[in-house]
């Protein structure tokens, strides 16, 4: 399996903040105010998974005081992973469109300030996601696959 890169987390998140822009320019009016913690639940997530990868690198790594990790331990880490750098680049964009089409109209109408303020939190929250989940994929390389062992072994 190759590590995610973030050229594909980049498209997934320009795909998604086109649509989304298209959809709220189409759709805005007739929307609901956005929650001010609409996205909170990402970052919450993506704190969850960078804790996680530290404890699971420790044992990796086979630290004292530390239980050795199954292999299909890892490897549904590392799915769980590249599903969340994937989802949160996506929201991330989602959060970009909105922002992208309330920004300019928050100085004159008020539901597009709120939406802004909104829109921020899940855009911070979406990135919280995908560095987490980056986090917690390169925590679950093995020593031997640490970028930089080809040339000394």
């Amino acid at each position: 399996m190759t590590a995610t890169r973030p050229r594909d987390l980049l498209v997934a998140a320009l795909v998604a903040a086109v649509l989304a822009n298209l959809l709220v320019r189409l759709a805005y009016g007739s929307m609901p105010p956005i929650p001010l913690l609409a996205g909170a639940t990402l970052g919450v997530l993506g704190v969850a998974e960078a804790i996680a990868g530290n404890a699971l690198r420790a044992r990796i790594r086979r630290r004292p005081g530390t239980r050795p990790v199954q292999p299909l331990v890892a490897a549904r880490a590392v799915l769980v992973a590249k599903a969340s750098s994937l989802a949160g680049a996506i929201m991330a964009g989602v959060w970009a469109g909105l922002l992208g089409y309330v920004l300019p109209q928050s100085g004159t109408v008020s539901a597009a300030a709120d939406d802004s303020v909104a829109g921020g939190v899940g855009l911070v929250c979406a990135l919280v996601l995908v560095g987490g989940a980056l986090w917690l994929e390169h925590c679950c390389r093995t020593p031997d696959d640490e970028p930089g062992d080809e040339a000394s072994g």
